[in-house]
């Protein structure tokens, strides 16, 4: 397991650079890896702010926010939130603050898997569409319910996955350029875009994306798009 040392301590992290142990985190940890984060001139009172809110927020529920409840305690558009950390909300400010979105407790993030160069097929089709059931398919899943091989996704597993999340909605055709835009990026760049480029592309503001994918952006768009970060 990768560690991470910094004047003489040791700090366990995952694959991925996020923190093992939320009891482990410290104040040299975020300074340290916010360079790292194409955070220059050191964490400001505002970054400070974020990074406190959201291990505040963990420590009282038990879980990371959505970037939408940040944005919306700390009255923060999100281009606000961009600029302070422009790596992503997930890749930057939650990794600074020690947590990760995925889990009720902080554990393992998934590792992505390595992209072929086969092009995720075509644009979605008219809204309101529904695709076949698939019985007979089974889909492997993590201990969190992200879709382990992220080519094994189709229409009808985002379909089943959206009301699982208890979207109150047929996906609308709004949902399926979001999944299809996260899943061409993922193909194109083998990541995820971050929650900033989303709304940069579609330029909407969080609040809308709130309300398409209430569960969250990525325990809401990425999973049913059939992507892990």
């Amino acid at each position: 397991m990768p560690e991470i040392n910094i004047n003489g301590k040791s700090y366990l992290v995952d694959g991925n650079g996020f923190l093992m142990d939320f009891n482990q985190w410290d104040h040299q940890f975020a300074e340290t890896l916010a360079p790292q984060l194409s955070i220059s001139g050191g964490l400001t009172p505002k970054h400070w702010t974020l990074i406190n809110f959201i291990r505040d927020w963990y420590i009282q529920r038990g879980v990371c926010p959505l970037v939408y409840h940040t944005c919306k305690m700390n009255q923060l558009r999100i281009n606000e939130l961009r600029e302070l950390f422009p790596t992503g909300y997930l890749r930057g400010a939650c990794k600074l603050a020690g947590i990760t979105y995925k889990y009720a407790y902080h554990g393992n993030t998934g590792k992505l898997s390595v992209p072929s160069e086969k092009a995720v097929e075509g644009a979605p089709a008219p809204a309101g569409r529904q695709a076949a059931p698939a019985p007979e398919k089974h889909y492997t899943v993590d201990v969190c319910g992200f879709l382990v091989d992220w080519e094994s996704w189709d229409e009808a597993y985002a379909i089943h996955k959206a009301y699982e999340l208890k979207i109150p909605e047929i996906l609308t055709e709004k949902h399926w350029e979001v999944i299809y835009f996260l899943r061409n990026q993922f193909a194109l760049r083998g990541r995820v875009p971050t929650v900033f480029d989303t709304c940069s592309h579609f330029r909407m503001e969080i609040d809308e994306l709130a309300r398409l994918f209430p569960d969250g952006y990525h325990r809401g768009a990425v999973k049913i798009a059939g992507l892990r970060v």
